[in-house]
């Protein structure tokens, strides 16, 4: 992540639909069930029918404990809004931490905002909670909570565990209790096997607002019911295993992509209700495809009706702007030393997880979070206890993160993009590592695209430049992204970034495909990129979905889609990726043809793969390779043929075997390697 990350300062978007607040989505005809609470009251003889809000709490003790250690991670079955039947009175109790404010109500469309009317509670403990039960506030009434902070300064804010959320630049919160009845049952029980590190895993990044819009208006942006129609039968006829939506949680800014969030537990307004899409996640799930969320836990914006000096002091953020705020994005960062916000932080996780079904979460900016001096100058970060720059309390917080997110879901993965050198990111916390399933691998992308960009000619300078990432490749369990944000702020789009004229710019691009599908980690592509947009990636428009009438970009469409199918057919591709045993050099010094030769291996022997790779326009003809075994040979897949808008230089029929030791092999096979391109051979 990079520029990409603006804060508001509470500025509206100019080209999205805008509901008033008389007029924000209303509750279903059918309002949920509420059903009679199962906790006790504080006190029977305490609730007085006479007065506004009644003395009412959903915490035990125990709850209390746990979340003052930053060990509760079910927060959200308690905080916030939640609809309660009480003395056979409808209503909603009302829960928000803010220990340091001196006075605190919920005001809404309900009370006419009076600050005064429905003033919480503050409990009697150390806590720092404000409840209350306010009858006959129901589904769909529009909030706020006015708060008194400690320095006399007088908000309302959002609530922090509101479920929905007023469409921005509306910056209410929505008293919401979702009714939705899920069907991907079938999914849930395989998961666990087709979700594992054992298995295929390809990614398709998408953002819900520029993916595709409405034909008949292109300002304006489906929700997610619309989308779905469209995207799943996509993916699926694409091949992808996984989709992976950019942040869905509420935001206040639009340009800012998702990434400055205001509403963690709100599904964005944008795309719709919650249970919208939460239908598109079903969807998707019913086509057996894994649905990764783009998560935020490491910085919020400054808007003011956020998370910002919610009480009136640093509650969320870190006091030391040293530690609390990041000079790139400007915005504020969490203060993980603190148990309430691990507590917070952690059951936002969960509620993704147990609410929306999600089968994985991509963890932001993890390296922001893991060093106090990431992208600041010597002298203006602060330290640990001990004088270093890890932030211990972030250590601790992703640690207790994976342990509780993998402890509590089955077949479920956790992604870090994560750019620095970190040890063991992608190892088990009970070995010292952080306890991700997966880590981005962002030095091969650089490297990766740095070697592409040269021209041909130059590639035999830099040849082990693309080499060096086997070096390091099983060191952390590592996905391949070609991501969002290779495609924007003037890097231009990835068919540009290829030198030479039309044909060679498209065949650089599927003989790229065709090395990243084969090497070693699991893959990532942002929309577009599958078919060559030849525009960098622009939140405010649809996809170029026209290009697919020209053969270069069909061609490349259909060199991911065969790669796709080809990655999931192949075990050879995907059981050892994390694994050295996986992998194996035929020849990775031939610089003068800036030709890479390598074996990809499954779990048996006669699923081994050769992939020979040539990175300039020349056809290398003849060209030997050393093979391990005597069978004949035949050219599995090409990123050459005609089909993909190639040149058709193509190995037709059986290779022949011949007993000459080559490439540290016993037998060698000779074949015709395509320009530009990329051909793979198996064993009959």
């Amino acid at each position: 992540m990079a520029a990409k990350k603006m804060s508001s300062s509470n500025v509206g978007e100019q080209k999205v639909e805008v509901k008033s607040r008389a007029k924000a989505e209303k509750a279903p005809e059918k309002k949920a069930v509420i059903k009679k609470s199962t906790v006790k009251k504080i006190a029977v003889d305490q609730i007085d029918k006479n007065k506004p809000v009644w003395i009412f709490s959903l915490f035990t003790d125990f709850d209390i404990d746990l979340f003052l250690m930053g060990k509760h991670f079910r927060l959200y079955e308690k905080m916030g809004a939640q609809l309660q039947t009480i003395e056979s009175v409808a209503g909603t109790y009302f829960a928000v931490w803010a220990p340091n404010a001196t006075f605190l109500s919920v005001v809404g469309d309900f009370n006419g905002w009076d600050r005064e009317t429905h003033a919480l509670y503050k409990r009697w403990d150390k806590s720092g909670i404000w409840e209350g039960f306010i009858p006959h506030v129901g589904q769909g009434e529009i909030y706020k909570y006015f708060v008194k902070g400690f320095d006399g300064s007088e908000y309302e804010k959002g609530d922090p565990y509101a479920r929905r959320w007023e469409h921005p630049p509306r910056t209410a919160s929505i008293v919401w209790q979702s009714d939705y009845s899920w069907k991907d049952a079938s999914w849930l029980k395989k998961r666990p096997k087709l979700n594992a590190l054992d298995q295929p895993c390809s990614v398709y990044e998408i953002h819900l607002g520029s993916w595709q819009r409405s034909p008949e208006n292109p300002e304006l942006v489906l929700n997610c019911r619309e989308i779905a129609k469209t995207l799943v039968p996509y993916v699926k006829e694409m091949g992808f295993t996984h989709v992976e939506l950019m942040p869905v949680m509420e935001y206040p800014y639009y340009p800012s992509w998702g990434y400055q969030i205001t509403g963690y537990f709100g599904a964005s307004s944008r795309y719709g209700s919650p249970e919208d899409l939460k239908f598109l996640i079903d969807e998707l799930h019913r086509a057996d495809i894994a649905v990764i969320l783009d998560w935020v836990p490491s910085h919020f914006p400054g808007d003011r009706h956020g998370l910002y000096e919610f009480d009136g002091t640093h509650l969320y953020e870190h006091a030391d702007m040293r530690k609390g705020f990041h000079p790139d994005w400007k915005s504020y960062i969490f203060n993980y030393d603190r148990n309430e916000v691990r507590s917070f932080l952690i059951s936002n996780a969960m509620f993704w997880m147990d609410q929306f079904h999600a089968d994985g979460l991509r963890v932001d900016a993890v390296a922001s979070m893991l060093y106090f001096n990431f992208s600041r100058e010597d002298g203006d970060f602060g330290t640990n206890e001990f004088g270093g720059c890890e932030n211990l309390g972030a250590i601790k917080f992703l640690q207790d993160l994976n342990e509780s997110v993998y402890g509590n879901f089955e077949g479920v993965q956790t992604i870090a993009e994560e750019s620095s050198t970190y040890p063991g990111v992608t190892s088990p916390v009970y070995a010292g590592g952080l306890g991700f399933g997966m880590k981005w691998m962002m030095g091969w992308m650089n490297d990766t695209l740095k070697y592409f960009k040269l021209d041909p000619i130059e590639r035999k300078h830099h040849h082990y430049s693309l080499a060096f990432s086997i070096g390091y490749a099983f060191s952390e369990n590592f996905m391949l992204p070609f991501s969002h944000d290779e495609v924007v702020h003037g890097k231009s789009p990835m068919l540009f970034k290829m030198p030479g004229d039309e044909w060679q710019k498209a065949a650089n691009v599927r003989a790229l495909y065709g090395y990243m599908f084969t090497h070693p980690g699991a893959k990532l592509l942002f929309m577009g990129n599958e078919f060559g947009d030849t525009s960098e990636w622009d939140l405010w428009k649809s996809l170029n979905w026209d290009l697919l009438k020209f053969a270069p970009h069909k061609g490349i469409q259909e060199t991911v889609k065969a790669l796709n199918f080809l990655y999931r057919n192949e075990p050879a591709l995907y059981e050892l990726n994390y694994s050295y045993e996986g992998f194996e050099w035929l020849d990775a010094d031939n610089t003068n043809d800036s030709v890479f030769v390598y074996m990809r291996k499954g779990k048996k022997p006669n699923d081994t793969l050769i992939v020979a790779c040539n990175f300039t326009p020349v056809v290398r003809e003849n060209y030997k390779i050393g093979v391990p075994f005597k069978n004949k040979w035949k050219e599995l897949f090409n990123t050459d043929a005609e089909k993909f808008y190639g040149s058709g230089r193509l190995n037709v029929g059986d290779l022949e075997t011949r007993e000459e030791h080559y490439n540290n092999q016993e037998f060698c096979i000779t074949v015709d390697l395509p320009p530009l391109g990329v051909a793979i051979f198996k064993s009959k």
